[in-house]
């Protein structure tokens, strides 16, 4: 596993060897970009805001996002393209290992990640490599899977994301967002046939037809300063603050939902454990 001592100090990132606007989008994944906008604005009504600086576009830097559903990832691409860039995703194993999408998601430069597995820390070092050769966004839920909490607030989650940006020297943009969960079902763990895939399907429908609003916001860097990747209990202390910030940034976009969703999802599980993030 690569071992960086990098400190990110409030103020300033250290540079890369790119500062200039990424161009080196494979053109399927801006071609894929493009469609999955067409398919959010069908599906419902995408509202973006935006603290990012200007100083940041870019520039190499780790998105965190809260996890709500099936559909947000769909969601968090449209809001991206929206701001003018496209982010490479750390993705599950089996959606790369899966025929079509599987291929297709590789060609466009998603990193993967096998849970669990020894190889994990070989998609630790390809995301720190990638962002410190000056490489576009790396996109992350630190949560690692959909919401169980029951008012689908941000779970702990786990420090992965942080020591990746406090590895790189790159700052973490929170990306906060909510009603992506109402697009489509949770349904089941996977897929296996028409009958999982048929209550996805018409819970689409619906919101195609009733244009459920999906709200977005990317937050100011998260303050990391006097955090190095090397100091014991650093990747805990930065984990904390990046999660913070998602939800202080989430509060405002459900104000009218603070304890649940209104929208009811009966296959969504949930575990009843309370969020510590909760603001």
């Amino acid at each position: 596993m690569l071992r960086f001592m990098v400190a990110l100090k409030t103020g300033g990132y250290e540079s890369t060897r790119r500062s200039h606007p990424v161009s080196s989008t494979p053109l399927l994944w801006r071609t894929l970009a493009a469609i999955d906008e067409g398919m959010v604005g069908l599906t419902g009504r995408l509202e973006v805001t935006s603290d990012l600086p200007a100083t940041l576009r870019g520039r190499p830097m780790v998105l965190a996002a809260n996890h709500i559903g099936v559909f947000d990832a769909f969601v968090l691409i449209a809001a991206c393209r929206r701001l003018g860039f496209a982010p490479r995703f750390m993705i599950a194993a089996g959606m790369l290992d899966a025929p079509i999408m599987g291929p297709a998601l590789t060609a466009c430069g998603h990193l993967r990640v096998d849970r669990g597995k020894a190889t994990a820390a070989e998609a630790f070092d390809r995301a720190v490599t990638a962002l410190r050769g000056g490489g576009a966004p790396v996109l992350a839920y630190p949560e690692g899977r959909i919401s169980h909490e029951p008012g689908l607030w941000p779970e702990r989650g786990k420090t992965g994301v942080a020591r990746i940006a406090l590895a790189a020297g790159v700052p973490v943009v929170p990306i906060s967002q909510w009603g992506a969960h109402e697009a489509v079902w949770w349904g089941t763990e996977t897929v296996d046939g028409w009958a999982d895939f048929a209550p996805l399907a018409a819970s689409w429908l619906r919101s195609v037809r009733d244009r459920p609003r999906f709200r977005v916001h990317f937050g100011a860097p998260v303050d990391l300063g006097g955090l190095t990747a090397g100091t014991p209990g650093d990747a805990v202390r930065a984990h904390e603050r990046i999660m913070r910030s998602i939800a202080g940034g989430l509060a405002p976009l459900r104000a009218d939902e603070p304890d649940g969703p209104r929208f009811h999802d009966p296959t969504r599980p949930t575990d009843g454990r309370r969020s510590p993030w909760r603001p």
